[in-house]
């Protein structure tokens, strides 16, 4: 996973992630740089502080601390060289570079009129590796095929950040897409037309409005564009049977589904949430629940056994019952056995 994100890193930083032992470095998901402050690593599911030496501690005394001449390096390669073309993206907080790798940025926000316009004075940075796990979802597509449409009923997956929210998706697209459908009963059917809208560039990663990751061949997105606008231009234009969006939670995003889904299109969404309960707390999801938008809620959870999965069913959310008492709970394959097992983890990197 370093190899994938080596190139935005200036050579102090490369050189240092580079002691890290070679399991290690493909088991990396964050890299947090702080100005001044410990370099923070963050591997399957735990953190753990850099030293010089490159072994980790749990103690951040004696880290390694990147100096604000590094920040300023590794803030000019993420941007390339230029702070004012990205400055939409400095506004959201965020910056997606090719290969999908989503870079979190905090620091001083300028204000327009007690609205957020920019950051400056950023010191501190969460590189987040983009993975591509071929067979993250064949534990779980079996458990939401739609046997009368012969596709999938429209779910909402839930948890928190980095569970493994978009790389299931992502397969879920593909999957779907070419037709692979890991159950016996749904042998021989045909692959769906799926629309992916990626607002953040990382469910598809594309290059120049082309995918890096394999979404499939029956998969048209609609890269870099808000989600609720994105929705309606892709049921307007490239006629999906099934949507993917990843993060809804804007009143904007309920109304765009509620209209695919009034055109029998099925809607497979993510959205942070602990779990159902934590979801009800949310007034856009909770009313989409109420409605019955989705016939299945999933909650996605890592533990050191994998990422294990709670599937809930439309009776059980209309009657907001216990999702401990009316679901399945299942364990599906662990991300890293998953590519172990397939060996087609690809390493296209930009």
């Amino acid at each position: 996973m370093l190899a994938r994100v080596a190139h935005l890193l200036p050579l102090e930083l490369k050189t240092l992630l580079e002691r890290l032992p070679e399991p290690m470095q493909e088991q990396l998901e964050e890299i947090r740089i702080r100005e001044g402050r410990p370099l923070e690593i963050g591997f399957r599911g735990q953190s753990r502080f850099m030293m010089i030496d490159g072994s980790l501690r749990q103690a951040a005394d004696g880290a390694y601390k990147p100096s604000a001449d590094t920040c300023r390096k590794l803030l000019e390669r993420i941007t390339n060289y230029s702070l004012y073309a990205m400055e939409e993206e400095l506004r959201r907080g965020f910056i997606t570079v090719s290969g999908g790798h989503r870079i979190g940025l905090a620091g001083r926000t300028i204000l327009d009129g007690g609205s957020v316009r920019g950051i400056r004075d950023i010191g501190a940075f969460n590189i987040r590796v983009a993975r591509e796990v071929i067979g993250a979802s064949a534990h779980l597509l079996p458990k939401l095929i739609d046997r009368t449409r012969k596709t999938l009923h429209s779910t909402l997956i839930l948890a928190p950040p980095q569970q493994g929210k978009t790389t299931l998706v992502r397969d879920i697209a593909r999957s779907v897409s070419y037709g692979l459908w890991p159950t016996l009963e749904a042998s021989g059917w045909q692959g769906r037309k799926v629309g992916i809208v990626d607002e953040r560039s990382e469910i598809a990663a594309c290059v120049r409005g082309v995918p890096t990751f394999d979404v499939g061949p029956r998969t048209d997105v609609m890269d870099a564009c808000p989600k609720a606008e994105g929705m309606m231009m892709l049921v307007r234009s490239m006629s999906p049977e099934v949507l993917i969006i990843d993060e809804i939670g804007r009143p904007e995003d309920g109304e765009a589904i509620r209209e695919a889904s009034h055109a029998g299109i099925s809607v497979v969404a993510t959205a942070h949430a602990y779990d159902l309960q934590d979801a009800r707390g949310r007034p856009v999801l909770l009313k989409l629940l109420e409605e019955g938008a989705f016939t299945y809620v999933v909650e996605l959870k890592r533990t050191e056994q994998g990422i294990m999965h709670r599937v809930v069913p439309a009776e059980a959310i209309a009657a907001r019952l216990s999702t401990r008492e009316h679901s399945t709970l299942s364990r599906s394959v662990p991300l890293d056995a998953v590519h172990a097992l397939t060996g087609r983890h690809r390493a296209d990197d930009p």
